[in-house]
């Protein structure tokens, strides 16, 4: 920074929770000078960008979790500031629908966790109700759930950081620097970028796919790391848009710690479907083939990699084939939309998921947030982090004004 000024915060990592961030701390505290880093040339360019595009209910999400009462919060903020701030979105509806018996169970129990988290609106529907909302499916029944949308998420990042920088013009976005390290001064941080230094009094960490990594720059001593999933779309064709009128998901499988592939109406007009799970080689590869050696020796070398692999080695390997193959691919969209054909369904593009994997292979943990004397951590933030974005933000500011005691004001060096 040219006058070489310490802000009271800084920020790295310019995803939806880094701009969620700073945009709660910021009106909560309009005196301080944050500083958001985002070592990529634009906003939300990963996790942020590369996602389904919904605004999640609660349905999913343990009761009491961190998941369940900052999506819910978060949902209600999202919708509103959408509205105020003209961010594309349609709170559509979506329906959950069971195809065989066997799923009857575990679509009670995701019903009565969204009662549970206060997800209004829900409804079990019968078979008939189901082809009422979405005529092309087959199903045994389902469950209607109204407050399910869709939004433009990389609109609403960089809206909440215009919001945030118009209420503070000492605060600053630096795009296109990756922070390198971390070195502790007598009263701040120095923030060691690729071309430039920064100096902050304390720093939160929105890093994603590269938390555990910034942790250990940190000094934080993480036994647990980052290890990737790509997710990969397919798109219907416009011969095949009008089999899909909201948003359509299978009953998820609870032995498997994803969704499962689901159609998705987009913002923009188009319908996607997917995505499958699979382990990527590079955390930041959105090609099939992307490769870093880096990446994949940190996830190679560590022992939950390989517990997660032993204890799911069925639905690893059927989700690698459906990759590499657009026939097994339209056979599992079939479940739900028989009618589906191959002419119906092109590729789509991809995302990359962080899941912080414990030693023991576990992916379900909640959203983690841990604190230092001087920084915050956001060590794992998978779905729905994106829809609880603005409650998320405001949990960490909360968290940043009580451990860190902020005060307004500033320091020259």
């Amino acid at each position: 920074m040219e006058n070489k000024e310490i802000f009271d915060v800084a920020i790295v990592g310019g995803g939806i929770i880094g701009a969620a961030t700073l945009y709660k701390l910021q009106l909560r505290n309009p005196d301080l000078k944050i500083l958001l880093i985002e070592k990529e040339d634009k906003l939300a360019n990963h996790q942020t960008g590369h996602n389904s595009g919904v605004i999640h209910s609660g349905l999913y999400y343990k009761p009491g979790s961190l998941k369940a009462k900052n999506c819910v919060k978060g949902r209600h903020e999202l919708v509103a500031f959408a509205k105020e701030y003209g961010v594309a979105h349609d709170v559509c509806g979506k329906v959950v629908v069971a195809t065989k018996e066997a799923e009857l169970p575990f679509m009670d129990k995701i019903f009565n966790n969204g009662i549970a988290n206060n997800t209004e609106g829900i409804e079990k529907i019968s078979a008939e109700q189901v082809k009422d909302i979405e005529p092309f499916v087959e199903s045994i029944g389902g469950i209607h759930v109204p407050c399910t949308g869709i939004i433009d998420f990389v609109g609403a990042t960089n809206k909440m950081v215009e919001v945030a920088l118009g209420k503070q013009p000492k605060s600053k976005l630096i795009l296109g620097e990756m922070v390198i390290a971390i070195n502790d001064k007598s009263n701040h941080k120095e923030i060691v970028m690729e071309h430039q230094l920064a100096f902050a009094k304390k720093i939160i960490f929105c890093a994603g796919l590269q938390a555990d990594r910034m942790a250990k720059k940190d000094q934080v001593n993480l036994k647990e790391k980052v290890v990737g999933f790509r997710g990969d779309y397919y798109e219907l064709t416009e011969q095949a848009k009008h089999k899909v009128k909201h948003l359509i998901y299978p009953v998820p499988n609870p032995d498997f710690p994803f969704l499962g592939v689901h159609f998705t109406r987009m913002t923009n007009g188009e319908t996607e479907c997917g995505p499958n799970a699979v382990f990527t080689f590079k955390r930041e590869g959105y090609g099939k083939t992307d490769f870093s050696l880096k990446d994949t020796v940190d996830a190679l070398s560590y022992k939950g990699t390989w517990k997660l692999f032993f204890g799911n080695v069925k639905f690893g390997i059927n989700e690698y084939r459906r990759a590499f193959s657009k026939r097994l691919f339209l056979k599992t969209l079939q479940t739900m939309i028989p009618s589906l054909e191959m002419d119906d369904i092109k590729p789509g593009r991809s995302g990359v998921r962080a899941l912080l994997l414990s030693e023991d292979g576990d992916t379900r943990d909640d959203f983690r947030i841990e604190h230092t004397d001087d920084s915050i951590h956001v060590l794992n933030a998978p779905s729905p982090a994106a829809t609880a974005s603005l409650a998320i933000g405001e949990y960490i500011s909360e968290m940043a004004e009580e451990k860190f005691g902020l005060k307004t004001s500033s320091i020259a060096l």
